[in-house]
C-alpha cells in the first residue's frame, strides 16, 4: 500500500508540472546550461536563459532600434543631465509583488559592475534618485550620450531587470534565486543538469501592446512550456529532430544542411545578424604580456581557414577584418592592412624581436560547441607555422567559460595563454559596446587589457555628436586597438537554426533566440 501511494504521489507530481494537454516545446539550445546568472556569465546559453526570465527596460528591434520595454516614457532635461523614467503599470515580479523603482536602481547598479557599457555609463552617473515607486532618475554629471543606448543593450550583458533583494548580490557571486518578471518561469525542481532546464509560462505577464519586432514590442508567449534538452552529438540532434522527437535545434551543423533542406517535415531559419569569429589573448601572463607577440599573432593568423574549417558552406560566412562588423554604419579597413592574412615571415620577425623564448601558449578548446570546437586547431597549426609553441586543451564549453573568466594566472595555476570564441554583431557595432574594447586592466573581460589611451579614445566616440564624428573616432579606436592588439577578428558567418513545420516563427527571426512569438500545432 505505501509503495502504491508513493508511485501515485509521484504520478500527481508530474501531472501538474507536465499537464498532457500543456503546448510543449522541445529545444535544442547551442550549448548546456550550468552558469544561471546572466549577470555574472558572459556566456550567449546563460544570456538566452536570461531572456526567458527576466525583462528589460528598454530593448531592440529589428531595425537595431532601442525602444521602451518595461518602460513606460521618460524625459531628459535640458542640459540633458537627469533622465527620468516611469514604469509601465501592472508590472510583477513572478511571486506577485510589483515591480519598483528601487529594483531597476538596484539591478542598474550591479550590472554596471560587470558590462562595459555599464562601466562608462557608472562614470559619468552622479547618482541614482527615486521619485516615486513606479519612477527613478539618473542625475549625470556629465554628459552620456548613450543612456538609452547602454541600458537597452540587447547582449552580453544585459541590464535584466531583477527585484531589489537579488540585485544585491555582489556581482562578483552568482545569484540563487531566479526570480523575475519576465514571460517565462523557471521550474528549478525540473532542472537536470547536462539533460534539461524546464520554462512554463507566466500567467502574470503583461506584455506591450505593440507587434513584436526584434527582441522589442509585445512579448506573447504561445506555448504552455519549454524544454531545453541537451544533446551534445550534432548526429544525434539531427536525427532526433527528423523523428519529431525534438521541436527545434537552435544552431545546426553547416554541414547536415543539405539533408534539413530536402526534408518537408523541417524548415530552416538563418538568424538575421552576422556573427563574428575572434582571437583572444591573456595580456596578464607570457607570452602575450608582450605587445610584439600580440603583434606577432595578428599576422600569422589567416580568416580563409578557420571560416572553412568551423562553417565549410560559403553561402553562411564572410572575410572581413571589420571589428565592427561588415554592412554596418562603423565598418572599415582602417589600420588592418597586411593583418590576418597569414604572414608567417613577418609574424616570425616580430617573435624574434620580442624576444620570444619558446613559452607555450595554452589554447582551452569546448569539444562540445560545434560552432567554436575547430577554432583551436587552426589557430594551433597557424601560429606554429609562425614559430609559436601551442598546446590545445579540450573541454566543455561551460568549464572553458567559467576558466576564461575566473583564471587570471600562469596555465600551471590553471590559467590560460589565448582562446577562440564567437560575438554576435549586436554585441560589436560600436566602441563602447564592444566587450573586447574595454582596456580597463583587472575590470576588462576575460583577457584583461590595460591601456589608458584606448579608454580614452572610447570616452571621446561617447562624446561624438554627428555619424560622421562617430565614424572618424571609430576608426581611430580600430587602428589603436589592432595596433595594441586587443582582439583579432577572424571572419564573419551566419548561423542557421531548424524547426519542425509545425512550430511557427517570426518570418524575419530575432538575432538572440527567444521564445515569445512562437506557435505550436
Amino acid at each position: 500500500m505505501r509503495r502504491f501511494l508513493i508511485v501515485l504521489a509521484v504520478a500527481l507530481a508530474t501531472a501538474v508540472s507536465s499537464p498532457a494537454s500543456a503546448q510543449t516545446l522541445k529545444v535544442v539550445m547551442h550549448s548546456d546550461l550550468k552558469a544561471l546568472d546572466p549577470i555574472w556569465s558572459g556566456a550567449y546559453i546563460t544570456r538566452n536563459h536570461g531572456y526567458m526570465l527576466y525583462d528589460t527596460l528598454f530593448a531592440m528591434d529589428g531595425k537595431f532600434q532601442v525602444q521602451p520595454q518595461m518602460v513606460e516614457s521618460w524625459t531628459t532635461s535640458a542640459d540633458g543631465l537627469v533622465w527620468t523614467f516611469k514604469l509601465r503599470d501592472g508590472l510583477e515580479w513572478h511571486d506577485g509583488t510589483p515591480v519598483t523603482a528601487e529594483d531597476c536602481v538596484a539591478s542598474l547598479k550591479r550590472w554596471s559592475t560587470r558590462d562595459s557599457m555599464g562601466q562608462k555609463l557608472a562614470a559619468a552617473l552622479g547618482e541614482y534618485r527615486i521619485v516615486d515607486p513606479r519612477t527613478f532618475q539618473i542625475v549625470l554629471k556629465e554628459k552620456f550620450g548613450q543612456v538609452i543606448e547602454s541600458i537597452g543593450k540587447p547582449s552580453v550583458a544585459v541590464p535584466f531587470m531583477m527585484p531589489k533583494r537579488v540585485a544585491e548580490a555582489e556581482s562578483s557571486k552568482q545569484i540563487d534565486d531566479y526570480t523575475g518578471s519576465g514571460p517565462f518561469i523557471f521550474r528549478k525542481d525540473e532542472w537536470k543538469p547536462g539533460e534539461k532546464l524546464v520554462y512554463v509560462k507566466n500567467p502574470r505577464y503583461k506584455p506591450r501592446a505593440e507587434p513584436m519586432s526584434g527582441l522589442a514590442g509585445g512579448k506573447v508567449v504561445g506555448v504552455d512550456r519549454v524544454e531545453w534538452l541537451w544533446i551534445p552529438d550534432a548526429e544525434t540532434q539531427l536525427n532526433a529532430l527528423l523523428a519529431g522527437e525534438i521541436d527545434m535545434i537552435e544552431n545546426v551543423s553547416h554541414d547536415h544542411l543539405p539533408v534539413l533542406e530536402r526534408d518537408k517535415s523541417v524548415r530552416v531559419i538563418v538568424n538575421s545578424a552576422a556573427n563574428q569569429y575572434a582571437f583572444r589573448m591573456n595580456w596578464l601572463t607570457p607570452p602575450f604580456n608582450n605587445v610584439k607577440v600580440r603583434q606577432a599573432a595578428a599576422y600569422a593568423l589567416a580568416q580563409e581557414e578557420f571560416l572553412q574549417a568551423s562553417v565549410g558552406d560559403k553561402r553562411f560566412y564572410r572575410l572581413c577584418k571589420a571589428l565592427f562588423t561588415c554592412g554596418t554604419p562603423l565598418a572599415s579597413t582602417a589600420g588592418m592592412d597586411g593583418l590576418i592574412e597569414g604572414n608567417a615571415a613577418r609574424a616570425r620577425q616580430l617573435l624574434q624581436e620580442a624576444g620570444y623564448d619558446g613559452t607555450v601558449v595554452v589554447m582551452p578548446q569546448p569539444t562540445d560547441l560545434g560552432a567554436l570546437k575547430q577554432l583551436a586547431p587552426v589557430a594551433k597549426a597557424q601560429l606554429e607555422k609562425a614559430g609559436f609553441k601551442v598546446e590545445i586543451q579540450p573541454m566543455d564549453w561551460q568549464s572553458m567559460a567559467t576558466r576564461l573568466s575566473t583564471k587570471r594566472g600562469l596555465p600551471s595555476e590553471g590559467g590560460w595563454g589565448a582562446f577562440g570564441t564567437n560575438w554576435s554583431q549586436v554585441d560589436i557595432l560600436d566602441p563602447l559596446m564592444t566587450p573586447y574594447l574595454t582596456a580597463t586592466c583587472e575590470k576588462a573581460r576575460s583577457g584583461w587589457p590595460c591601456d589608458a589611451e584606448l579608454e580614452k579614445l572610447r570616452d571621446k566616440f561617447v562624446q561624438a555628436g554627428t555619424p560622421a564624428e562617430k565614424k572618424a573616432v571609430a576608426d581611430e579606436v580600430q587602428i589603436h586597438a589592432m595596433r595594441i592588439v586587443t582582439h583579432v577578428p577572424l571572419g564573419e558567418w551566419f548561423a542557421a537554426g531548424a524547426v519542425r513545420t509545425n512550430i511557427g516563427t517570426m518570418a524575419v527571426p530575432p538575432p538572440i533566440t527567444v521564445f515569445w512569438g512562437v506557435t505550436k500545432k
